[in-house]
C-alpha cells in the first residue's frame, strides 16, 4: 500500500493500518522502522486492527524540531490513534493494546499510565530497563551536531544499510527478512541517523521521566500486562526483566530462542501475548 502520513506537532508521521477488529499499536525500538514488524502483522491482522508508525526521524517520518520526551511519546501514540479513528470506525474508539519494543517499552508504559481509559492491554517486548537513569548523561545538542556532521560527510549513504545489517545479524538467526529496497531507502538517509542519535541522547532523561511517572500515575487496575523478554543466555538481563514484571504486576514470558529483535526472531510469541492480553 502507498505510504500514509499523519501530521502531529508539525511532523508528518508515517502510519500503516492493517487488519480488522480491536486496535493494536506496535511501537518499534531505537532506530527501527515500521517494516520490522512485518513478520508479526500477518499473525495479528485476522484478529486485530494493527497500527504501525515511525517516530520522528525514523522510517519515513519527518524529523522533529525538539528532542523527545516521555510524555510527548505517549501523547504521540494517542494523537496518531485519534487521527485514524475515522478510518477504524467503532473499533478505533475502543481501548487499544499497546506493544512497545526496547526503548518504546518506556513509551508504551507511559501511554498506559497517562491514557488509562484508552489502554486495553500492555505488552513490553524486551523492553529497556533502567534502575538508575539519572546517572546517565545526555547531550542532545552534541548528538544533533554529530548527526549533521555524519550526514554532511555522506556516511549514512555509504554505510547505513551495512550498519543496519550488522545490528540485525546480532539478533536474527536467519537472513534479515526486511525488503532490501526499503532498507536502502530508510538507512541511507541522514534523517534517520539524526533521529537515532537524537533519541539515544535523550534515553537517560526519558527513563528518569518514567520512574517519576510511576510514582504519580498508576497503571489501570486489572490491566493485562505482559513482559516478553529475550534473555538469550544472559542471567543478568533475565533478572532485570523479571524485576520489571514484578514491579508492574505483569505476566513474565521468555521468548526463546530469540535475540533482542523478538519481532524478527519470534513473531509468534508477540502475537500470542497480544491476542491473549485483551481477550
Amino acid at each position: 500500500m502507498p505510504p500514509a502520513f499523519v501530521r502531529h506537532a508539525g511532523v508528518a508521521h508515517h502510519v500503516v493500518v492493517e487488519g480488522s477488529g480491536p486496535v493494536c499499536v506496535l511501537a518499534a525500538g531505537l532506530g527501527m522502522s515500521w517494516f520490522d514488524w512485518d513478520p508479526v502483522v500477518p499473525l495479528l491482522a485476522p484478529h486485530r486492527t494493527v497500527v504501525r508508525f515511525d517516530r520522528p526521524g525514523h522510517g519515513l517520518s519527518q524529523p522533529a524540531a525538539a528532542p523527545p520526551t516521555l510524555t510527548g511519546e505517549a501523547d504521540r501514540i494517542a494523537a496518531l490513534l485519534d487521527a485514524v479513528l475515522d478510518t477504524l470506525g467503532p473499533d478505533g474508539r475502543a481501548p487499544a493494546t499497546v506493544v512497545g519494543h526496547s526503548i518504546a517499552g518506556f513509551h508504551a508504559e507511559a501511554f498506559a499510565r497517562l491514557h488509562p481509559t484508552r489502554t486495553a492491554a500492555l505488552v513490553l517486548v524486551d523492553s529497556s530497563v533502567e534502575e538508575r537513569p539519572r546517572a546517565l548523561r545526555t547531550a542532545p545538542a552534541l548528538a544533533r551536531a554529530l548527526g549533521a556532521a555524519l550526514g554532511a560527510a555522506g556516511v549514512p549513504a555509504a554505510l547505513g544499510p551495512a550498519a543496519r545489517a550488522l545490528t540485525v545479524r546480532g539478533s536474527v538467526r536467519r537472513p534479515d527478512p526486511s525488503p532490501p529496497a526499503l532498507v536502502r531507502r530508510v538507512y541511507r538517509s541522514s534523517r534517520v541517523w539524526r533521529g537515532l542519535l537524537d533519541e539515544n541522547a535523550r534515553y537517560g532523561a526519558v527513563a528518569a521521566e518514567l520512574l517519576d511517572l510511576r510514582e504519580r500515575a498508576p497503571l489501570p487496575p486489572g490491566l493485562p500486562v505482559t513482559v516478553l523478554a529475550a534473555p538469550d543466555g544472559s542471567p543478568r538481563w533475565e533478572r532485570r526483566q523479571r524485576t520489571l514484571a514484578r514491579r508492574l504486576g505483569a505476566r513474565y514470558e521468555a521468548a526463546e530462542p530469540s535475540g533482542h529483535l523478538v519481532m524478527l526472531d519470534r513473531p509468534d510469541a508477540i502475537a500470542r501475548a497480544v491476542l491473549r492480553g485483551a481477550s
